[in-house]
């Protein structure tokens, strides 16, 4: 092989690296307020994984990884993997965050709105699949009139 296309070869092999090492994440985040007393995982936690990674896997939003709240209630902040996430935005790692529906995000409607503005800033396309709400698409006029109703439903 001359050496001309050995170094090209070289060249578009460090080039698609260091893509693959710059691609950012997408976060399948589940969470559920309470336990279903199941060892390991609840049935809904398992259930809410499995709709999240069909639909990663179906829509290419590769690479991913799980976060995952189980037996946290919504109106809590301070649940590990929530904080896990903003952490891993604020390192700019996350590139999509996808979750089964709005409510698994919080139920504080005030709250919910300012992290989709942060989300929004950075750069994070936001993905809840039962809510019909990706905003690559564009903003769902409907979203801020469903965090509130879930505020008032607290499970």
């Amino acid at each position: 092989m001359p050496d001309a296309q050995r170094a090209a070869e070289t060249q578009y092999c460090r080039k698609a690296e260091a893509k693959m090492n710059t691609q950012k994440l997408t976060i399948l985040y589940e969470r559920l307020s309470k336990d279903d007393e199941h060892q390991g995982p609840s049935n809904s936690i398992k259930n809410q994984r499995k709709l999240l990674e069909d639909f990663a896997e179906r829509n290419g939003l590769i690479p991913y990884m799980h976060i995952c709240d189980d037996g946290y209630s919504g109106t809590k902040w301070a649940r590990p993997g929530w904080q896990e996430i903003i952490a891993r935005i604020d390192a700019d790692e996350v590139g999509c965050l996808v979750t089964k529906d709005s409510t698994r995000i919080g139920r504080d409607h005030l709250r919910v709105g300012l992290y989709r503005e942060m989300f929004h800033e950075k750069g994070v396309r936001v993905i809840s699949i039962n809510d019909g709400v990706d905003t690559d698409r564009g903003d769902d006029d409907f979203t801020p009139f469903r965090d509130i109703m879930s505020e008032w439903v607290r499970p």
